[in-house]
């Protein structure tokens, strides 16, 4: 029975520690970031970096996004939220704040950033489509000139970009991107 309990108690050191890191692990730490969330941080940070070249010329400077790194109190688990700078009043808020548009224009940065960034990584695989599903019906329509300008440069670069929408701005902005191209042809 001694032998036993000895045997016991060494389990339950040796369980004790794995338990421990578990649990730091699950985001039972004090950054409350699960290990998953870190290594996604890292890739996130890649991602907003390459995000932010298109956001800040698709706001004209107005805009850059920003990954929070603070602790938050209660129970939350950090490590994959995004805030928005704005330029225009110097300071960060929640991306919840954002306009349609701006939504729209961040969400397009963010699409463009994770195609460059996975482009980086990926040795030699380059993305040279990109889809846009809707999306400008929230637009006005000088936020629709900037995000046609922005996806114009990015086909002068040699992507092509589909677009699914049933705005009438934007379809004959394109037919007369095509009849251009058609035409210097």
């Amino acid at each position: 029975l001694n032998e036993l309990e000895a045997k016991g108690a060494q389990i339950q050191i040796e369980y004790s520690h794995s338990q421990r890191l578990s649990q730091f692990l699950q985001g039972k730490n004090m950054y409350k970031i699960p290990i998953k969330n870190y290594v996604l941080g890292i890739m996130l940070d890649d991602i907003i970096r390459q995000a932010n070249e298109y956001l800040s010329e698709l706001s004209h400077q107005r805009y850059s996004l920003l990954r929070i790194e603070e602790r938050t109190s209660g129970n939350s688990i950090n490590g994959l939220d995004l805030n928005i700078f704005d330029a225009e009043y110097g300071d960060a808020r929640g991306v919840q704040t954002l306009s349609g548009g701006e939504l729209f224009l961040a969400s397009l940065s963010l699409a463009f950033g994770l195609s460059d960034t996975v482009q980086s990584f990926s040795g030699g695989i380059c993305i040279d489509s990109i889809f846009i599903d809707e999306g400008f019906g929230s637009l006005d329509s000088e936020t629709i000139d900037t995000a046609m300008s922005a996806l114009n440069n990015l086909r002068s670069m040699g992507r092509t970009i589909g677009i699914i929408s049933h705005v009438e701005q934007l379809k004959m902005q394109i037919g007369g991107m095509i009849m251009e191209n058609i035409a210097s042809v």
